[in-house]
């Protein structure tokens, strides 16, 4: 009920309030007190919901992720097509820094938000929308729309793949630098999505946060070396366009620019490799621990020099380092935004259940992700301390205009 219904209903005019404590002054006071957005958004605290391309791709990662992978439960496209048009109005209003619905202070109804945001800023808040793989099966006979290098990956080298930490319909990755309101945004729209779509996992991340790296440093992972420094500029449009965006030419016309999303759940055995020496450390990585500097470099964004040798003519950087794979012969990029996670202790073993939740974007699967990973799979010194337990890939959705929903194009 809205403050004028409700002055209406007592049948008196804003110029005429004899208000008791008991009366409709006590109303108003508690709809005073009702949460609110915390003062004025900072331009600085808010990503623009709509524009060409969704948030949450070349955005600078945010503090917190709380991913989520769901299972629609339909087999209509109508239903699915009525969801991504709530979840995209839900969306808008959670970056926005707000409250869903209007039945947030109506006591006969259950709230339309569950208000563990209430009055919190937006925090940079970010929804990021993509569908899976099984998602083009003959449920809803798309199947003819399904890109062509939009196809389940390969096993690679390292992989003990768990099922519930692997696939999805549909994924969402909410990012924000506040935890609790990045959490907020998956149960919401879990919420908005009953009848139609169930989660099917789910994995909270984190990085070091900007309070406490006012100099925003390249983060690093649960190893202790710096996590994405070779990352293309997203401020060169034209780069971006050849590593991230799909583009019309690369024929489904519904993804132009979209991204493909590869998320992958990677446990570190922390244990193992806190007893390596820093020596091995480094020879793994290929990079000095303390500057992040490729071995043979001094600062972090010096060139990679695989032909480098040493005094005895060995190369420099091992050539199964880290770094020597991921890179290659240079050709092939990807944008990384990935997150470190820990789930607690694992029983079975009483070691931590801690690592990596690598997420990564790209304009194709099989000319990008897949051939690196490959060669990471196959030789990668890392592979001692790490082992893979889920993966799921997923379409990511072109942004959308204000008016129009995520999905529109393909739906």
């Amino acid at each position: 009920m809205s403050r004028r219904d409700m002055l209406r209903l007592a049948g008196i005019g804003v110029g005429g309030l004899l208000l008791g404590a008991g009366g409709v002054g006590g109303l108003l006071a508690a709809e005073a007190e009702a949460p609110s957005k915390a003062g004025a958004v900072s331009r600085d605290d808010l990503v623009p919901y709509y524009g060409q391309h969704q948030a949450g791709i070349a955005t600078p990662p945010q503090d917190f992720i709380v991913f989520a992978a769901m299972d629609l439960t339909t087999s209509s496209l109508a239903d699915v097509r009525e969801l991504f048009q709530a979840w995209t109005e839900a969306a808008a209003a959670m970056a926005a820094g707000e409250m869903l619905g209007e039945k947030n202070t109506t006591l006969n109804v259950p709230p339309s938000d569950t208000g563990e945001a209430a009055g919190l800023t937006p925090s940079r808040t970010t929804i990021t929308f993509g569908i899976g793989a099984s998602f083009f099966d003959s449920r809803f006979g798309l199947a003819s729309k399904r890109p062509q290098s939009f196809q389940d990956l390969p096993a690679f080298g390292g992989d003990e793949l768990r099922p519930e930490w692997s696939g999805g319909d549909i994924g969402i990755q909410a990012c924000a630098n506040d935890l609790q309101i990045a959490f907020h945004a998956i149960r919401n729209l879990a919420r908005i999505a009953r009848g139609k779509a169930v989660l099917r996992w789910t994995q909270e991340g984190f990085q070091r946060t900007g309070g406490a790296d006012p100099t925003g440093a390249t983060p690093r992972n649960l190893l202790g070396f710096k996590d994405g420094t070779a990352n293309p500029n997203t401020s060169d449009a034209d780069l971006m366009k050849d590593v991230v965006w799909a583009q019309h030419a690369d024929g489904a016309e519904w993804m132009t620019d979209g991204s493909y999303m590869v998320v992958r759940r990677i446990r570190m055995r922390v244990e193992v490799w806190d007893r390596s020496t820093l020596g091995d450390q480094e020879a793994t990585f290929g990079r000095h621990r303390d500057s992040g500097a490729p071995l043979g470099g001094k600062r972090e964004h010096d060139e990679v020099d695989l032909n480098k040798k040493d005094d005895k003519g060995n190369p420099v950087i091992p050539i199964d380092s880290h770094v020597a794979l991921a890179r290659g012969d240079g050709s092939i990029k990807i944008l990384r935004r990935s997150y470190s996670y820990s789930s607690g202790m694992d029983t079975k073993t009483g070691q931590l259940d801690a690592g990596l939740l690598f997420v990564c974007y790209n304009r194709n699967l099989s000319k990008q992700f897949i051939p690196m990973q490959r060669r990471m799979g196959e030789s990668d010194r890392l592979n001692e301390y790490i082992v893979h337990t889920g993966s799921a890939i997923f379409a990511c959705f072109p942004g959308v205009s204000k008016g129009g929903y995520i999905g529109q194009t393909l739906f």
